[in-house]
């Protein structure tokens, strides 16, 4: 099922695209706080956004750079705010298409479904994990924080992924080392040791300090 996260300020227009979206069988959420848009974005990682221009606080345009910093995910501008100049800045500002309001719901969903039909049944679906500003991408092991991004080896994105998605439970060295090596062989536990390690000084040459803690004689975890 992919996520729609709808950026529209009049309640009753983003709540009517929100309901008529789910009868599409799509997962739909409101933006509600919009000084809050990116953690939104982050914390529910939709696979597509629907963007109006005119919004409290920062404007669509805003918004949308501040997305494509982190991420490729489509954009779709739906304003009222339709004359030439407006959609070429929505586009210049990387967005993949534009809808001028008022808009016909079934038009709008035939939209969305070319879109994410060229966009993942075409090239796979992507995939991250978000935990606060961080966000990591597990197609390419790409870890990304307020603009800055770091690639990470195989086995350092097996850590990250592992300990993304138990994020706030401790995962437990023998936990790790078996989704690491998945061997009958014995395995040095200082290998562990020293991919986490890696991987902590990876984070920290992009600004990401003490994301991994360590818990004594247990393991790791996302706090």
């Amino acid at each position: 099922m992919y996520k729609i996260l709808v950026v529209e300020d009049d309640e009753i227009i983003s709540r009517e695209i929100v309901s008529f979206l789910k009868t599409w069988g799509y997962e739909a959420r409101r933006v509600t706080h919009f000084d809050k848009v990116i953690e939104t974005w982050m914390e529910y990682g939709p696979e597509l956004v629907l963007m109006d221009i005119s919004l409290p606080y920062k404007n669509g345009f805003y918004w949308t750079e501040k997305i494509r910093s982190y991420s490729k995910v489509p954009i779709i501008f739906i304003s009222s705010a339709n004359d030439n100049m407006n959609i070429v800045m929505a586009i210049a500002r990387g967005a993949d298409d534009f809808i001028a309001k008022p808009f016909d719901l079934q038009v709008l969903v035939a939209k969305i479904q070319a879109i994410l039909r060229r966009t993942y049944d075409l090239s796979g679906k992507t995939d991250f994990l978000v935990h606060h500003d961080v966000q990591f991408s597990m197609n390419d092991n790409v870890v990304t924080y307020q603009g800055e991004s770091v690639e990470l080896t195989k086995n350092e994105g097996k850590i990250m992924r592992l300990l993304m998605e138990k994020k706030e439970t401790i995962v437990s060295r023998e936990e790790l080392m078996e989704y690491l090596w998945k061997t009958d062989c014995y395995v040095d536990e200082n290998a562990l040791s020293v991919n986490v390690n890696r991987v902590r000084k990876k984070l920290a040459s992009i600004g990401i300090e003490n994301l991994i803690q360590t818990r004594k004689g247990i393991g790791y975890m996302i706090a």
